[in-house]
């Protein structure tokens, strides 16, 4: 879900001409709004840059865009880093029901202990497993608070706005809001089909009425490497996990053994040392 690099010419929509320098607003027919600094089109649809620089854009249907018009708003004030300039909500119109936003959300911080702290709060009220939650962020974002998919999936569960909205997360690029409505998602998912963890992770992913559609995991090959992969590394997680309890296990009984070996060796000592009386076995005389 990493967002593409490669810088086009922007130009106006359906037409040759370069497009002007300043921050336009694409309505789609959904009725969400994506600000972008500039576009180009690629076939059926159009390429959304949303930093001047290229490095962060969106690709949309361009049937789905109703109009372009300059954005009149005040411009934001800068971001503090790249990465966060890359947080601008972005969705696909074939696939999220979404709202308006307004703004970015404001930056929050990104430290591994927070993400941990978000993580295990959000397992102990949602009663999952921390590890099952951390791989299916791996799996989504690689851990990164502020990625964002093409198809606008947000934050480190990559939540669509719409779920979001529906979840009551309201800046799903805080660690807390997104691990939690994406843990209660999950949860949800669980719940829906009998804690049958391969269909929940694979209507996380393809959605649940594509679960229902095929009686199971979707014949995408995005979805079925995706809940391998959650698969895969939840159970590595739990084998290591086994190695080190059954290590810990034993090393009681060899500390014990080491022990009684050396409270042993000093009397073995004292007994060589100690001149001993054997009693002869031979009869005595009377």
């Amino acid at each position: 879900m990493n967002l593409g690099k490669n810088l086009g010419l922007a130009v106006l929509l359906g037409a040759g001409a370069l497009q002007a320098l300043a921050t336009d607003v694409a309505t789609l027919r959904n009725g969400f709004t994506i600000r972008h600094e500039s576009r180009a089109p690629l076939g059926e649809t159009t390429r959304l840059f949303l930093t001047a620089d290229g490095s962060s854009f969106v690709d949309v249907p361009t049937s789905e865009i109703v109009q372009i018009e300059q954005d009149l708003s005040p411009p934001a004030l800068p971001e503090k880093t790249a990465e966060t300039s890359a947080t601008v909500p972005a969705a696909s119109a074939a696939t999220s029901p979404t709202l308006p936003i307004a703004k970015q959300p404001t930056p929050v911080s990104s430290r591994p202990e927070d993400i941990a702290g978000a993580v295990n709060a959000a397992s102990g009220r949602y009663r999952l497993d921390p590890d099952l939650v951390n791989s299916v962020i791996r799996a989504e974002s690689g851990f990164k608070v502020h990625a964002v998919s093409p198809k606008g999936a947000q934050g480190l569960m990559q939540l669509m706005p719409g779920t979001a909205s529906t979840l009551g997360v309201t800046n799903a690029f805080d660690p807390n809001a997104n691990v939690d409505g994406g843990t209660r998602y999950l949860r949800e998912l669980l719940e829906k089909y009998n804690f049958d963890l391969i269909k929940a992770l694979a209507a996380y992913n393809a959605g649940p009425h594509r679960v229902e559609q095929y009686k199971g995991v979707p014949p995408y090959r995005e979805t079925r490497k995706y809940v391998a992969s959650i698969v895969r590394d939840f159970n590595r997680k739990k084998i290591a996990q086994q190695k080190a309890a059954n290590s810990l296990a034993k090393a009681p009984t060899k500390a014990k053994s080491q022990t009684a070996t050396n409270q042993a060796a000093p009397k073995a000592t004292r007994a060589a040392s100690t001149p001993t009386v054997k009693r002869s076995s031979a009869p005595t005389g009377n």
